[in-house]
């Protein structure tokens, strides 16, 4: 069916986890290095904060999940096809400025 990317970060700092616009950035552009089409994205902001961004892709989908005031964020990229997700995790991992990951990836 496709490749599925779990991916636990810490260490992120507070500001860009809370920050739904940069989020929204980062999954556009890990769409487009992973080859990827994006026709959809929606999103919600918490209040006091973190914020859940969500993808539908042609391929299946992305998320972000962000607990800014843990410094933690939980990403999730289930492709078919060609695709290449493992690099659109990359891009997010650096973006979010973890100090430490888990990737986890399973074929489906």
């Amino acid at each position: 069916m496709g490749k599925h990317y779990f991916v636990n970060l810490y260490g992120c700092p507070f500001g860009i986890l809370n920050d739904e616009h940069f989020l929204r950035q980062c999954i556009t552009e890990a769409c487009t290095i992973s080859k990827v089409n994006l026709l959809q994205m929606t999103s919600k902001v918490f209040s006091p904060h973190g914020v859940t961004i969500l993808g539908l892709l042609s391929e299946s989908h992305i998320s972000i999940h962000t607990w800014p005031e843990r410094g933690e964020a939980a990403v999730d990229f289930f492709t078919c096809g060609k695709a290449r997700p493992e690099i659109g995790c990359d891009v997010i991992i650096n973006k979010l400025e973890a100090t430490k990951h888990r990737i986890g990836q399973i074929e489906r």
